[in-house]
């Protein structure tokens, strides 16, 4: 199994209220670890020093400070395509968190606007 299919697993195994994703990324060929950082800029994965894994990946469902889980799918497909073989392991998953937006001061066309595509 590809690394992009294991990902569409681990995302399709959460709860629809998942917000933010941990994962950590191991490649098999170490002699391949600059091809892999080029293809994983897209999704912004963090370089460990000194351990065992390679990077860590952040992933965001809805909202958030991380890469979507769209872009961390594509990243990942490009490692499949080239070739570069390695596995996934869920670190954390957090969920049930809730979109805090502050709108104070705001016209009220505009927390319309915002209730009206938060809601699909």
């Amino acid at each position: 199994m590809g690394l992009a299919d294991r990902f569409q697993e681990i995302v399709d195994s959460l709860p629809d209220d998942w917000t933010d994703l941990e994962l950590d990324l191991r490649i098999f060929d170490e002699t391949r670890y600059v091809d892999a950082a080029v293809y994983l800029v897209v999704c912004n994965a963090q370089p460990y020093s000194r351990n065992d894994w390679h990077w860590r990946l952040n992933v965001a469902h809805r909202f958030g400070h991380a890469a979507a889980a769209p872009a961390t799918h594509g990243a990942l497909k490009l490692l499949d395509n080239a070739g570069i073989v390695g596995e996934l392991a869920v670190r954390q998953v957090r969920e049930g968190r809730v979109e805090v937006v502050p709108l104070w001061g705001r016209p009220e066309s505009v927390r319309q606007e915002f209730r009206k595509t938060r809601a699909q």
